[in-house]
């Protein structure tokens, strides 16, 4: 074996059993949890007739549930790092079924406030935990792993508005209850991972303990920390313009039926799934910074001509923005795991609890700035998101 240090720029070296019915059983299940929270954008045009809605008003429905799961996911992650709690798997997605029962039936908006932050709380107790239990099933392969994971999560998202589309916009809001369904799956699911947890995850934590990296010093946590927020910030309020607003945004620019819209952001989404998965394993050779430049700054021409395309081009590009950009959040992940080693369900909840936040208060912002502006307007103003990738060269290298 070589002597020259691994950075993270440099091949990931892998050793262990890659537990792959585990890890695949955490990213189906990531992917009946994606799968209900998508289903609550991708009802917004038919809650904004329904109840009379603004974009504002819409804005913050995604607000409230994504600043419920933002706040609390780190907590869950830093407490169970010294306090393991399997069974917050199985118990989280219950609490998530509670907020599908809530959504089918509110009458009121505050109820559809209260139903998005029951579903909320769902999600912040799920991510930290699926995430350390996909990493410790990895053998060490841990951007392969994480990517898995996550495109189980990305393949429910695109899948959800296709749901929707077909169950819930046709037959109404009392149709959502029909996302129990998924809900009660999952909890089987997370059951048998709770079970291996508690059989199998010491021998697993054991082995991956001779290929931990040495971390960053404090300083370098710190910058990194600054770089990856202003990454995750150009990312997930990019990514929030469309998996909030591009039904709307193709409403309005081209004149397509909402069913029509529902099939675009398929496609949208389903690329995202794809590029997230291929966003690990090519981490894991040629590195995660070399991953995260590409992303960002391979998607700003994409993003930048978008605005101004054709209904044919618009799908097009959208496809190139979804493939590209989404193969970043995967190498960020398993960096910022390298950077603090010891701390994977605190930094697995920090990680989703960002996404969560800045895709919350991205959602609500955008909605603001439609209101004023039109929705036309804010998809040019989004397009030069991308161009904050520069930032990826202030990152620090980590360490074996």
């Amino acid at each position: 074996m070589s002597s020259q240090p691994a950075t993270s720029n440099n091949p990931v070296p892998t050793q262990g059993h890659f537990a792959i019915g585990i890890v695949g059983a955490a990213a189906f299940s990531h992917l009946l949890n994606d799968l209900i929270q998508a289903m609550l954008p991708a009802v917004f045009p038919m809650l904004k007739t329904s109840f009379a809605l603004s974009f504002s008003e819409i804005g913050l429905i995604a607000l409230c549930y994504q600043l419920t799961a933002s706040l609390l996911q780190p907590w869950i992650g830093l407490y169970t790092d010294k306090h393991p709690k399997p069974y917050l798997l199985p118990s989280g997605m219950a609490v998530t079924l509670l907020g599908i029962v809530l959504l089918a039936t509110a009458s009121s908006y505050a109820i559809l406030l209260l139903a998005a932050a029951v579903v909320g709380v769902g999600s912040a107790t799920f991510h930290p935990e699926a995430s350390r239990v996909a990493r410790m099933a990895s053998g060490g392969r841990f951007g392969t792993a994480q990517s898995t994971f996550q495109v189980g999560g990305n393949t429910g998202s695109a899948i959800g508005p296709l749901l929707a589309a077909a169950i819930v916009i046709p037959n109404g809001q009392a149709a959502i209850a029909w996302f129990v369904v998924a809900a009660l799956i999952a909890i089987a699911v997370l059951f048998r991972l709770t079970g291996w947890t508690l059989s199998h995850g010491h021998a697993q934590l054991k082995g991956l303990a001779s290929i931990q990296k040495e971390g960053l010093s404090r300083r370098g946590v710190v910058q990194a920390v600054v770089v990856i927020c202003i990454l995750m910030f150009a990312k997930f309020v990019y990514i929030a313009s469309f998996t909030n607003y591009f039904t709307f945004y193709l409403i309005e620019r081209f004149a397509l039926s909402v069913q029509q819209s529902q099939v675009f952001l398929f496609v949208f989404l389903a690329s995202v799934a794809l590029g997230t998965f291929a966003g690990g394993p090519v981490g894991d050779r040629i590195g995660r910074k070399a991953v995260i430049w590409v992303s960002f700054l391979g998607v700003a021409p994409f993003a930048l001509a978008l605005p101004y395309a054709n209904l044919f081009w618009t799908a097009v590009l959208a496809i190139g923005v979804g493939l590209v950009m989404s193969s970043a959040f995967a190498a960020l992940v398993v960096y910022a795991q390298e950077a603090v080693p010891g701390r994977v369900g605190l930094i697995s909840g920090l990680m989703f609890g960002l996404m969560f936040g800045i895709g919350g208060m991205g959602a609500a912002g955008l909605g603001y700035l439609a209101d004023i502006h039109g929705i036309v307007w804010v998809y040019g103003f989004t397009s030069f998101l991308p161009l904050l990738g520069l930032a990826t060269a202030l990152l620090p290298k980590t360490r074996r």
